[in-house]
């Protein structure tokens, strides 16, 4: 059985850190990418970043170069998305997406930034 499972949201003030997950079973996790994506409430679905298979190739959105920080960990099958200096503009649904042989979605974590 497939899974994709996010966690590490929350609410954070503006200026803090959080640490999202993304856990994986069920395909060969070491064979696909790893994208985050975000969507606000009455906004369309965003990428955040995005690293390859074997965690050699990384890209960012515009709105997160510098803050945030994607990883991979093929040994444990997880996924993670560093976010620092967090904006209230942050505050989103978080997904994560594997692509490969196939494409999987995760349920997403919420992450609200505000004092």
């Amino acid at each position: 059985q497939v899974q994709l499972v996010e966690s590490g949201g929350g609410l954070v003030q503006p200026g803090g850190s959080l640490r999202l997950s993304c856990a994986a079973s069920g395909f060969l996790f070491s064979t696909y990418a790893i994208n985050w994506y975000r969507q606000a409430p009455g906004k369309e679905r965003e990428l955040v970043a995005g690293i390859s298979s074997v965690g050699g190739v990384t890209n960012y959105a515009d709105f997160v170069k510098g803050r945030f920080t994607i990883s991979k960990d093929n040994a444990k099958n997880t996924g993670y998305l560093q976010m620092n200096s967090l904006k209230p503009e942050d505050t989103a649904m978080y997904y994560c997406k594997a692509r490969g042989s196939n494409v999987y979605w995760g349920q997403g974590t919420q992450v609200t930034v505000s004092s």
